[in-house]
């Protein structure tokens, strides 16, 4: 396994992730915000930052995910996406870990497979910290 990512200062709810969403046009934040949230959901143990442009899901300081939202797209992405079951097959990328989906307004999109590799994302990187790399 990867030596796990760490990222400093997350937050419960960090402001300057509300305000970036508040800044971003109205039909790729109504796209990105709902994940977000989603993520936000997984358990009292989530944490939040601004990491590299993106607004990102951490469990204390280790990222599982983020949402990124683009000039015509949203970006869901998955620290360690290619650890987690995709039985849709929505991953793209080819990195050695990381993995996203991307979204377009109007494009369909299995919900539902979308919420089990979040929730995926946020186990996976729960069982690392409590085993161990």
């Amino acid at each position: 396994m990867p030596e796990l990512l760490r990222v400093s200062r997350t937050v419960k709810e960090d402001p300057a992730i509300a305000a970036w969403f508040a800044a971003q046009p109205a039909d790729l934040r109504a796209l990105a915000a709902p994940w977000f949230e989603r993520m936000r959901r997984c358990g009292p143990d989530v944490r939040e930052v601004m990491h590299d442009g993106v607004a990102t899901a951490c469990v204390d300081d280790a990222p599982f995910a983020y949402v990124g939202v683009f000039t015509a797209h949203v970006t869901v992405g998955f620290y360690h996406g290619s650890n987690l079951p995709d039985r849709a097959r929505l991953l793209k990328g080819t990195g050695k870990h990381m993995r996203h989906v991307k979204l377009k307004p109007g494009a369909a999109l299995d919900q539902s497979a979308l919420e089990d590799l979040i929730s995926a994302a946020h186990s996976h990187i729960r069982m690392r910290l409590m085993f161990g790399d």
